[in-house]
């Protein structure tokens, strides 16, 4: 068995794009600032690094999550990794990116409006496996 389980908190990096699929479905996506504390060697200090996390929500949410979410903004969230590969002009891409199942948000809106904080709002969960997909006879 195995356990894909991300859980971050960050800042939103970039206004988040809103879209649907040729079907319909609502698609969400904004990259998330997450810090990490380091001791440098040199100077002995602490210094913040920032992680750059790219994030996607799909489902009925993402115009809730559109209109309510923010550059700037400090989030929670809980989700799954996905890697995806593609190519493009003769080059092959890849990316790892969160499909958020749970955002809860943890600062007030900018515009204006405060926003309640500790707001939590959990998105639909797509690509259930089904029922034995993994019954490999793996015996771990």
């Amino acid at each position: 068995m195995s356990i894909n389980r991300v859980m971050l908190s960050g800042f939103i990096g970039r206004e988040p794009e809103y879209r649907q699929t040729a079907s319909g479905l609502p698609i969400l996506s904004f990259s998330l600032a997450v810090n990490e504390r380091r001791k440098n060697n040199q100077t002995g200090n602490y210094d913040d690094y920032t992680n750059w996390v790219d994030v996607t929500a799909m489902g009925n949410r993402c115009n809730f999550l559109s209109q309510n979410l923010h550059k700037g903004m400090k989030v929670s969230l809980e989700g799954r990794l996905r890697y995806s590969k593609w190519e493009r002009d003769g080059q092959t891409r890849s990316k790892l990116e969160v499909i958020a199942d749970e955002i809860e948000f943890m600062s007030q809106r900018q515009q204006g409006q405060p926003q309640s904080q500790g707001q939590y709002v959990q998105a639909e969960v797509y690509d259930e496996p089904q029922q034995g997909a993994f019954d490999d006879g793996i015996p771990f």
